[in-house]
């Protein structure tokens, strides 16, 4: 995507020509859709949403966004955020269709993030964790939604907000670590 065209589109989608905002989505659909499949390759392999469908999502969850035409880092930020929130209510309604309590335990291991595969009530605990780190810190949680859900590399991810790479290389390893606590009842 060429950067010069997206910033002039989001700067006409912002001043409210409908145009620009067909045209917003046209460019931006390529790294959303990347994000997508970055994001659904570490779910269940029996996921029933797929890339094009979550990409869909979010253009939905975005629309009308406050400040989504801002920049490109606040677009993509706020896609990395919606990305989440969807993969997120996508888990709760599987588990409550299949009627698993809360109260599962779930082990929160790098390896089975990587690896695919993440089990529903993971996904559950793992976004309470989210939460709690954003109200101890907003920037460590905007990592974590960039890095984790829209598969975004440091540099991108210090773009967006505006921080040095190896600021979001420590916000890293401090969320890694809070999350985990969290997640096995050692923290937080």
């Amino acid at each position: 995507m060429c950067n010069s065209i997206f910033l002039e589109a989001l700067q006409r989608a912002g001043s409210g020509d409908a145009a620009a905002v067909d045209e917003v989505m046209e460019l931006a659909y390529p790294e959303l859709k990347r994000q997508a499949r970055h994001a659904l390759a570490m779910e269940r392999h029996d996921h029933t949403l797929q890339p094009t469908a979550l990409v869909h999502e979010v253009w939905l969850k975005l629309n009308g966004e406050q400040g989504m035409y801002e920049s490109r880092a606040r677009f993509f930020g706020l896609a990395s955020r919606a990305i989440r929130q969807i993969l997120v209510d996508h888990a709760r309604k599987r588990l409550t269709a299949k009627r698993i309590g809360w109260s599962t335990h779930v082990v929160l291991d790098e390896e089975v993030l990587l690896s695919g595969g993440i089990p529903l009530p993971l996904m559950l605990a793992l976004d309470q964790a989210i939460d709690k780190l954003a109200d101890m810190d907003q920037r460590k949680a905007r990592v974590v939604e960039m890095r984790f859900f829209a598969g975004m590399e440091d540099g991108e991810i210090a773009h967006v907000l505006a921080v040095s790479e190896r600021t979001v290389k420590r916000d890293w390893i401090f969320a890694r670590a809070f999350l985990f606590g969290v997640v096995h009842g050692e923290g937080a």
